[in-house]
């Protein structure tokens, strides 16, 4: 399985990206997971579940199952939050995990930029930010800089960066 990254600042359209990158690399036969850095607080359950409610009275993993899908929650319970590596043998083999965040992770990945966020440049600091994709000019890059809006093209990048170019 390879892993890549999309990084940048909040407000930068990882998200928005991510989402048109997906079925662009499916449609091309490259079977895609993800995995989202969160803030701290996210919460992908509700009170008065009966999820919820396992996890509030203690146990550490609870397992939510249906005929569509299957989701695991885990507690760190004052636990260090686990590292990458830690999580992926969580997921199942596919060709490509894209991981969106984990911007001190060292693992290759792509800076999404814009200027309009008022944020530095994060690939100067970063080796391993093999290349930048940005909605403009980005004269202080010194990796290739991709046009945010052609998807087809950061696919193609990634695709070619990650070896699976010759795979798909």
């Amino acid at each position: 399985m390879k892993i890549f990254g999309l990084v940048g600042w909040s407000g930068s359209g990882k998200t928005t990206l991510l989402v048109k990158l997906i079925p662009e690399l499916v449609s091309r036969g490259v079977r895609v997971s993800t995995m989202k850095h969160a803030h701290h607080a996210f919460d992908v359950d509700v009170p008065g579940k009966d999820s919820y409610e396992h996890r509030a009275a203690g146990a550490t993993e609870v397992l939510v199952t249906s005929a569509n899908r299957w989701a695991l929650m885990h507690e760190n319970r004052g636990s260090p939050e686990p590292a990458i590596e830690e999580l992926i043998p969580h997921m199942s083999a596919v060709d490509l995990l894209i991981v969106e965040g984990f911007k001190d992770h060292p693992h290759d990945k792509m800076e999404i930029f814009r200027r309009e966020t008022g944020k530095a440049l994060l690939q100067p600091n970063d080796p391993q930010i093999r290349a930048v994709a940005s909605d403009g000019p980005v004269a202080e890059a010194t990796v290739p800089v991709l046009d945010l809006n052609d998807v087809a093209a950061l696919a193609d990048y990634i695709l070619d960066f990650t070896g699976l170019s010759k795979a798909a």
